[in-house]
């Protein structure tokens, strides 16, 4: 039987719907987002009442959406998480060889915890430093020449060894690596049987004020449940300075050595006596994700991931009803915006299935350091040998609509391509590549996913172009400035939702991202590397 012309065209038009991203509207992002960031929620912090009702929000708008549930049923994925919350009696003493004894003050001076899962530790443990604590064997790089660490106390630099003339690209340059992050100097300890290790902070080192550091340490932390460093943190630089002199040794003296391949870690002539008591409990938090299943009958069983963590600072818990002081980390940009964003944009997917399956995460724990992604790729909701790529959304865009879109780390794979493609139809530009000072790349959710194989990068707006003009569409350099001061509110209680704030950009932001997840669903193939790049090596 033949249809009738404008039965065909129907279906034309409806096979042609399926596979074109729907339209992402600021009303609902603007709701969720408002909700999310407000003080009901407490900071929606890991282990705190405000968490729990952040998961059940996000489960319940996910049933609402239309999201098909996990294999169980819901929309939970359990994380296991230690939580270890520093208490006032513990301390650090240094101990240096002429005799000096220093107790530096904690919050100020010296911050540091456990992770080793014990409540009361002891340590008396020599201080060694150890430069940056990196070994790179592709970079011909070891700064811990084989010698044993077991038992003793590692005093490293945060950042990568730097380039010089003669190789202006080692560590990639300017740029940050994973060599860099303190996430990687812990591990590398753990893996040398350390007793613990300290970090030397230096705002342009870290990327970021003491202040990070400081709040992070004072809340309760977490990590997944195993071994860690019995002891962690972050020593000021002049506190660290003064430790180097009191053992005989010049900081900086010893930091230019540590930027040579010859450097060999060095005894500072100190004891460092370490009570570290803390309150430890085991507590399970959830991922929370939902499911639109694939229109194509074989590509359906391939996947593209859109993640945003769900999680904030939570509140300071034990504050008095009569305390006026803001004590609640809303974190209404970092991330409230990526998890309603996220929201926004699944409510239209679930309308127009892509060829592959789309699934919306939101993890937990992000900012305990990316714990819930971690636990994600451990025990995926899709295999990951059958995920094509994963699209982070983390602190978007809340200033105005821009000329262009910000794709950093998409570069490394066929995504950099797929976003261009994307971006012209769109009317917009990818920003130019600009070097990682800052580790970006490696401190989001996506970053999980790479290491697991996966091409992923975190999805942002570019505050500006490389030929220095401001790429906001309306009042640029107000609108950039609105932008950059917002690191005065990272991680700060001033992380609060502006009913004034033009959302333009971040629906923008939000639409970008769903169209090119789209892109993706419905490519040919799944994604892949660049040839060299050290993610592609990673077999999934």
């Amino acid at each position: 039987m033949r249809l009738p012309l404008f039965a065909i065209a129907a279906t034309l038009a409806l096979q042609a719907s399926a596979q074109q991203a729907p339209k992402v509207t600021e009303a609902p992002l603007r709701a969720h987002l408002s909700f999310l960031a407000d003080d009901l929620f407490e900071g929606r912090g890991t282990g705190q009442r405000g968490g729990d009702l952040a998961v059940r929000y996000l489960e319940t708008q996910a049933a609402i959406i239309g999201l098909k549930p996990l294999a169980g049923g819901g929309y939970r994925l359990p994380v296991k998480i230690e939580g270890t919350k520093l208490l006032e009696r513990s301390f650090v003493r240094f101990d240096a060889a002429g005799g000096k004894s220093t107790t530096p003050k904690n919050g100020s001076e010296i911050v540091f915890g456990t992770a080793g899962g014990k409540t009361d530790v002891a340590i008396d443990a020599p201080l060694v430093f150890v430069g940056y604590g990196v070994i790179a064997p592709e970079e011909k790089w070891d700064d811990y020449k084989g010698l044993d660490m077991k038992g003793k106390i590692l005093v490293m630099m945060v950042n990568d060894p730097q380039p010089t003339a003669e190789e202006p690209n080692r560590f990639a340059g300017k740029a940050y690596t994973y060599y860099g992050r303190w996430l990687y100097k812990y591990e590398e300890a753990v893996r040398q049987g350390a007793a613990g290790v300290l970090l030397i902070h230096t705002t342009p080192s870290a990327s970021y004020p003491w202040s990070v550091p400081a709040n992070g340490f004072s809340h309760e932390r977490f990590h997944l449940a195993g071994g860690g460093n019995p002891v962690e943190g972050w020593l000021q630089e002049d506190t660290a300075r003064a430790l180097f002199a009191a053992g005989g040794h010049d900081l900086d003296a010893l930091r230019a050595s540590a930027e040579r391949r010859d450097f060999k870690p060095v005894d500072l002539k100190t004891t460092v006596h370490a009570e570290v008591h803390s309150a430890i409990r085991q507590i399970e938090q959830f991922n929370v994700a939902g499911i639109v299943p694939g229109s194509d009958a074989k590509l359906k069983e391939q996947a593209v991931v859109y993640s945003a963590h769900w999680d904030h600072l939570g509140i300071d818990e034990g504050t008095r009803r009569d305390d006026k002081t803001d004590h609640t980390w809303n974190g209404a940009i970092d991330n409230a915006s990526g998890a309603a964003a996220l929201l926004a944009m699944a409510a239209e997917a679930v309308k127009h299935p892509a060829k592959r399956t789309q699934v919306f995460l939101w993890p937990a724990a992000e900012e305990q350091g990316l714990l819930g992604s971690a636990a994600y790729v451990q025990n995926p909701a899709w295999p990951l040998a059958r995920t094509s790529a994963d699209l982070n959304l983390d602190s978007m865009n809340f200033v105005g609509l821009t000329s262009d879109i910000g794709v950093a780390g998409a570069e490394r794979s066929s995504l950099y391509e797929a976003a261009g493609t994307v971006a012209r139809q769109m009317g917009l530009k990818l920003a130019p590549a600009i070097p990682d000072l800052s580790g970006a790349y490696f401190r989001a959710d996506h970053f999980n996913f790479a290491r697991a194989g996966v091409p992923a990068f975190n999805v942002g707006s570019a505050v500006f172009s490389g030929d220095g003009h401001f790429s906001f569409v309306k009042d640029p350099v107000k609108s950039a400035a609105r932008l950059v001061a917002f690191k005065q509110d990272y991680h700060q209680v001033t992380d609060e939702y502006h009913a004034d704030w033009d959302l333009s950009g971040m629906v923008q932001q939000a639409q970008f991202t769903l169209n090119l997840g789209y892109a993706v669903a419905n490519a040919p193939a799944m994604q892949t590397w660049k040839a060299g790049d050290a993610f592609g090596k990673v077999k999934r």
